[in-house]
């Protein structure tokens, strides 16, 4: 993947104004969503003993990890898969593309409701015949906390400047994805998948070269 990025400006992704003016949403919005939810499945499930505290705590961390493998794997074989044609071009442009030119658009650094909804909703239904809610109820939490943890690491990393050690790591980890090295580096809010599966890159000219565009300016990748 090779993109002509520009920092610090936003574009036009859609000439429909509904399509324009749903593609953009406030960073905070998934959470103000999402959190409410969570907390009213779990305190349903704890009420009417569905589930228990130690089920919740078993099968949320299970939820964690496999959101953790399905960022990474979204990320790298969907987000990326540019296909043949105009049609799949412009599928990986909505979805993907847009952010890999306008990287600081700041309207664009977590998913809209219109995306994220949808696939909550069919991992949900999965998860409902599957049955056995007193696993399920808290599993489907734990994606979804996974979730809402890779939104607003996406979010601090390109918008937030780092105090801690781990997260300057973090964004030179995906800084690096961005304006270096776009087949490497897939993981958002984490990087040990990447270290697992062998995608990792943080050094040499790479690194340096990421580290010297996230300062800004403007060139081709």
């Amino acid at each position: 993947m090779k993109t002509e990025y520009v920092r610090h400006s936003s574009g036009r992704m859609f000439e429909n104004d509904f399509l324009e003016a749903a593609s953009k949403i406030h960073p905070v919005v998934p959470f103000v969503f999402y959190i409410p939810i969570v907390m009213g499945l779990l305190a349903w499930g704890l009420w009417s003993g569905t589930t228990t505290v130690g089920k919740i705590a078993l099968f949320g961390v299970l939820g964690y990890l496999t959101w953790c493998f399905m960022e990474y794997t979204l990320h790298r074989n969907l987000f990326h898969w540019e296909g043949n044609g105009p049609l799949t071009r412009r599928f990986h442009a909505i979805i993907h593309g847009y952010h890999h030119t306008y990287p600081d658009d700041p309207q664009r650094l977590v998913m809209p409701l219109g995306a994220s909804i949808p696939l909550a909703i069919v991992i949900g239904g999965l998860l409902w015949l599957v049955g056995r809610p007193d696993a399920t109820i808290p599993y489907f939490c734990g994606i979804v906390v996974g979730y809402l943890v890779y939104d607003y690491l996406h979010w601090a990393v390109h918008y937030k400047k780092p105090w801690t050690n781990w997260g300057k790591a973090l964004r030179a980890h995906h800084m690096a994805h961005h304006f270096a090295c776009p087949d490497k580096n897939f993981g958002i809010s984490h990087r040990w998948i990447d270290v697992l599966i062998g995608s990792m890159q943080v050094r040499g000219q790479a690194a340096r070269e990421a580290a010297k565009q996230s300062t800004g300016g403007n060139t081709a990748e």
